[in-house]
């Protein structure tokens, strides 16, 4: 067995890998980059970009059912499953080529192929073949879907979400399990796409939202799409000839049984830490077996590993893991001269129609009594109702006595925008007052968020009541 020594080892090469690897590398250390099984982020292969591509071609056969509605005559006459799963695999592909072009840049001698298992907190053994010495360790492997006990009797049938996009046609039936925000896009863009779609859930849980009342706004449109039931009671998940069954009570109280060709477990995702061999380490463990870090330098207690990315988990989404990946491989880089790292603002999107957006503290995380909330519903919001994307509500959060912007939960139409700007404003610690003080054009629906934050600063006893039935009729409204 050959013997390495480097400065800084880590352990997988997706988003926070890469990022660690190239904020080591500019620090002056030695390191070495290793790899398990392919190279290419879960973003790449199987998340962020193979998902918008199938939402987009369901936004397209969207478009033409919506069209009569503008008076414009045009029918649905077919989708083609088959070109459908085509692009979706040929631009998945080109994402991930580019992501190998840029590893394949990396220095040959940095990286090396293999499983990675402790020996100490910071010896490695690569398979049979290599032990790596390092002065420190950073963990970046990524995660896994999670599979609950209740699939067991589904062998063949059942599939995560990362299996659709190896899909050759679009199935006739599909049984969701998980309405996060996974299930949500793969949900609606299956169902828009023609699939029969029935998604499941447990709780009540609708995607990242938290505030009740966009909760309950959310589940609601949902539902009047497709099957949707948040807090799902079902009782058998059989596999038979050609599909599985599944027993479920219905929206209405009565028991159905009913065929589908697929179900897919969307059922959260589990770091990747198993067969690591954390236990020959000193490294403290959380209940899941996850090594406990802080959320600022990445470091796991005072020793000298580090881990980033969804094996985190502190927030498992891409620009997240990309920060962790930089914070944890320069802290490596100057271990023991470990440093907090700067961390934006919370931001997360689902890409549903409307879409979903968080920013900075939901409502779950705010102190009862030292917050406001702003409101808007895009229901009669101008720009909206000229697009025909007139459904949505946003609540806005900011502190009393301060005025200062704590967060916001949206569903409505192009949040991803107006989540950007929210989030801008947060990490800024801007104040309501001074973020109305921003230029708003019209007519758009970020007109929408100004009414929601002239709504707040009233709550908060700082602006003006706003002007009654108000559609977004101007600046000086």
């Amino acid at each position: 067995m050959q013997v390495r020594q480097v400065d800084v080892a880590i352990i997988g090469t997706g988003t926070s890998g890469m990022g660690a690897y190239r904020t080591a590398k500019a620090e002056g250390a030695s390191v070495l980059l290793i790899e398990a099984a392919h190279y290419g982020t879960t973003c790449a292969r199987v998340g962020c970009m193979p998902s918008k591509l199938l939402i987009a071609a369901a936004e397209a056969a969207h478009a033409v059912e919506k069209a009569p509605k503008f008076g414009v005559e045009a029918t649905l006459n077919h989708i083609d499953g088959k070109a459908v799963m085509a692009r979706v695999k040929a631009e998945r592909d080109r994402f991930v080529g580019f992501v190998l072009e840029t590893v394949e840049e990396f220095d040959a001698e940095d990286k090396i192929k293999g499983y990675a298992r402790f020996v100490s907190d910071g010896v490695l053994e690569i398979g049979d073949h290599t032990r790596v010495e390092a002065k420190s360790v950073v963990i970046a492997t990524g995660s896994s879907p999670a599979i609950p006990p209740i699939f067991g009797d589904v062998p063949t049938r059942l599939i995560v979400n990362d299996d659709v996009f190896d899909w050759d046609d679009l199935p006739g039936s599909v049984a969701l399990f998980g309405p996060g925000v996974i299930g949500l896009e793969i949900g609606q863009a299956l169902h828009r796409l023609g699939v029969e779609i029935k998604l499941f859930g447990r709780g009540g849980l609708v995607g990242p939202l938290s505030d009740p009342d966009i909760l309950a706004y959310t589940a609601k449109a949902f539902a009047d799409e497709f099957y949707l039931n948040a807090d799902a009671n079902v009782t058998e998940i059989t596999e038979v000839e050609d599909g599985v069954n599944i027993t479920y009570c219905c929206l209405d109280g009565s028991t159905r049984t009913q065929k589908f060709d697929y179900v897919i477990a969307a059922t959260g995702r589990t770091p990747n830490v198993k067969g690591l061999g954390l236990e020959n380490t000193t490294l403290p463990l959380d209940e899941r077996g996850v090594p406990v870090s802080d959320l600022y330098t990445a470091q796991v207690a005072d020793k000298p590993v580090f881990i980033a990315g969804d094996a985190a988990n502190h927030r498992p989404l891409l620009h997240e893991a990309a920060d962790e990946g930089r914070i944890a491989g320069k802290n490596a880089a100057k271990f023991p001269d470990v440093r907090a790292g700067k961390r934006t603002s919370a931001l997360g999107v689902v890409f549903t129609d409307p879409q979903i957006a968080t920013i900075g503290e939901r409502f779950s995380d705010l102190k009862e009594g030292c917050f406001a909330t702003g409101e808007v519903s895009f229901e009669g919001q101008g720009r909206s109702r000229t697009m025909l994307m007139n459904k949505g509500l946003m609540h806005v959060y900011a502190e009393h006595g301060t005025g200062k912007l704590l967060g916001a939960e949206i569903f409505g139409p192009r949040a991803e925008h107006l989540a950007h700007l929210l989030a801008w404003c947060h990490q800024m610690d801007m104040t309501i007052s001074q973020i109305l003080e921003m230029p708003f054009y019209h007519p758009v629906v970020e007109e929408g968020l100004r009414t929601a934050l002239r709504d707040l600063n009233s709550k908060l006893h700082i602006g003006p009541v706003p002007a009654p039935h108000c559609i977004d009729c101007g600046p000086g409204a």
